[in-house]
């Protein structure tokens, strides 16, 4: 395809499968469960970081979480003392444990004390010259390990300065910063520009990426990540990430490779 093809091409796949039917089967029904941007945030960044596997598994074990929390996130990282975190215990979701729970919990703590939000976290760390979101991904990490997060769980969030492709972040971040204009992602974050929001990238995407023509690196790390947010960009510069749609769609439901 030329790049007025491809562009069209990926433009109407988004459309296609951007439908709010889309959440049905996807983890981003667990933010959808609940209505104050408390725990909305903090349902979907659990939602998120646990999303690596089979989705129906990836939604069973959120929604376990939130039952841990009585379907309270918002207060219950606010409220939780030491005694509040047993209730995590047993719980495991792959190489993710009880205590990668509790130390995520002391640490959006802190983080809801000084910010107030999530998004207002990642706001202060961006700047006017900020290309992408990276810079919040690197500070956010950074802070929930100095504030209670162990060590054995920074495998857990991507960090941009170490080279990796933040697929769980990038991903919470559209849900939380892109518009909600088909009823999926929540536009919560008024704070943060959707221009800056790159595309999740893991094996799957990648490989319809790379078949596109979108993506030449054949790593999947930041770098491949900045390679496709200047070929995504260019086609949808006010609202990239839509375009994660087009490269899910063709990838799970027509078996692109």
């Amino acid at each position: 395809m030329d790049p007025k093809e491809l562009a069209s091409f990926l433009v109407d796949k988004a459309t296609q499968y951007a439908t709010k039917s889309f959440v049905e089967d996807d983890p981003i029904q667990i933010p959808h469960r609940f209505t104050s941007q408390e725990d909305i945030e903090i349902s979907g960044l659990l939602a998120a970081t646990l999303s690596w596997g089979n989705r129906k598994t990836i939604i069973a074990k959120s929604t376990e979480l939130m039952d841990r929390m009585d379907q309270d996130p918002g207060n219950f990282i606010k409220e939780a003392t030491a005694g509040d975190l047993k209730a995590f215990e047993g719980f495991k979701h792959r190489t993710f444990q009880a205590v990668d729970v509790q130390g995520i919990v002391m640490g959006l703590q802190a983080l809801y004390r000084e910010y107030g939000s999530i998004g207002q976290f990642f706001a202060a760390h961006l700047t006017p010259h900020s290309e992408n979101l990276g810079p919040a991904f690197h500070a956010f990490k950074k802070f929930l390990l100095s504030n209670g997060l162990p060590a054995r769980a920074a495998k857990h969030f991507g960090d941009p300065e170490g080279g990796s492709a933040c697929k769980r972040i990038v991903m919470f971040s559209r849900w939380m910063a892109r518009p909600n204009t088909e009823g999926i992602d929540f536009g919560l974050w008024e704070e943060v520009s959707p221009k800056l929001l790159s595309l999740p990238l893991d094996v799957h995407s990648g490989r319809v990426a790379r078949s596109l023509g979108l993506l030449e690196r054949k790593q999947n790390d930041w770098k491949a990540v900045q390679e496709l947010d200047t070929r995504i960009r260019a086609i949808s510069p006010e609202d990239p990430a839509k375009l994660d749609y087009a490269l899910f769609g063709l990838g799970v439901y027509e078996g692109w490779t």
